[in-house]
């Protein structure tokens, strides 16, 4: 094979790589109402510069359990739902907090190494049921509190936020 085919099949090795890079890195838009916005410091858009997920994005992306005791609800429910580190990883977040704002407006900056430390779950459903506005959802920061017992705690308890609607990576 001479010189000049086996580079011409290299660039297109390469070139084909980075195409399927790039195709990897693209975001498909909701085939539904969205119920999460991400905005700030992301790579990966769907929405102009955010991005917006509906619940089957969400699901697709990677479903988690966690079952674990909360200060609003009885027992130890099971939540299910994508850990917060997975869904930063699919938009490509760059940041070192998270602002996770409900639908009330209501603000919570959460420092992105809790994501990376502890099993954080971004949680839609509770005892297999999809939650509700009236029952904390659509969406809700679920801390893993009984399997790590310093996270057992007021600051902590600050960051469960519910209601979520959008996520600005700072």
């Amino acid at each position: 094979m001479s010189r000049l085919l086996m580079r011409s099949l290299v660039i297109a090795c390469l070139a084909l790589l980075t195409i399927a890079g790039e195709a990897r890195a693209q975001l498909a838009s909701p085939a539904d109402r969205p119920i999460l916005r991400l905005d700030g410091n992301i790579q990966v858009r769907n929405d102009g510069n955010a991005a917006a997920f509906d619940l089957k994005m969400l699901q697709a992306a990677g479903v988690t359990k966690l079952a674990t005791s909360t200060p609003w609800t009885d027992g130890k429910p099971e939540f299910e739902g994508i850990l917060m580190r997975d869904l930063l990883k699919l938009v490509g977040a760059k940041g070192t907090t998270v602002t996770a704002i409900a639908l009330n407006d209501y603000k919570v900056t959460i420092p992105a190494s809790d994501f990376e430390k502890y099993p954080v779950l971004l949680a839609y459903r509770m005892n297999g049921e999809l939650l509700k506005v009236r029952e904390k959802g659509p969406l809700w920061i679920i801390y893993p509190r009984d399997q790590y017992k310093e996270l057992d705690n007021k600051p902590t308890q600050g960051k469960w936020v519910w209601q979520i609607k959008e996520i600005v990576v700072n």
